[in-house]
């Protein structure tokens, strides 16, 4: 039989698993740790009871009696922002990926600025053209022709 083929007996393996549990790091370690490095455990939520008092008119043997009726309800009022420090690793990463995401944006903004055309307006004759429109629309009206037709007559 080769070597890779041979498995470790159940017990040994159970008692392997046993043992790396026994030595492995419980919670409270891991709370300590980060208390070290500056987490603070504070408390995340207030809540508060908020009591309403509410009264109805009731029917009874001919009366009106006036029931009174109580409820309460939990609110959450105030939720505290927890500041657990990033690890040298975390930050490595974090800024790596900053930095991947600025070299992108700024290759789609090359890109899409390698395609665009700019042209400047020549205004001279946009407002040669505005100027024409206008002459011929006002020599096309009915009244400047009839104006026009007046001015004759009055010079002749």
């Amino acid at each position: 039989m080769d070597q890779s083929t041979k498995r470790l007996p159940k017990n040994l393996q159970t008692l392997i698993l046993i043992s790396v549990l026994l030595v492995s790091c419980s919670a409270e370690h891991h709370l300590n740790k980060a208390i070290k490095k500056g987490y603070k455990c504070e408390e995340v939520s207030d809540t508060i009871r908020i009591t309403s008092v509410d009264s109805f008119p009731v029917i009874v043997n001919d009366t009106i009696v006036w029931q009174k009726y109580i409820t309460q309800k939990d609110t959450v009022v105030m939720w505290h922002t927890q500041y657990v420090p990033m690890t040298k690793w975390e930050k490595k990463i974090q800024y790596k990926y900053k930095v991947k995401y600025i070299k992108a944006e700024a290759q789609k903004v090359k890109y899409q600025n390698k395609y665009i055309t700019k042209t400047k307006i020549n205004w001279f004759i946009v407002i040669l053209a505005f100027i024409i429109g206008f002459l011929v629309r006002l020599t096309l009206s009915e009244t400047f022709r009839s104006r026009l037709q007046l001015l004759t007559k009055l010079f002749k």
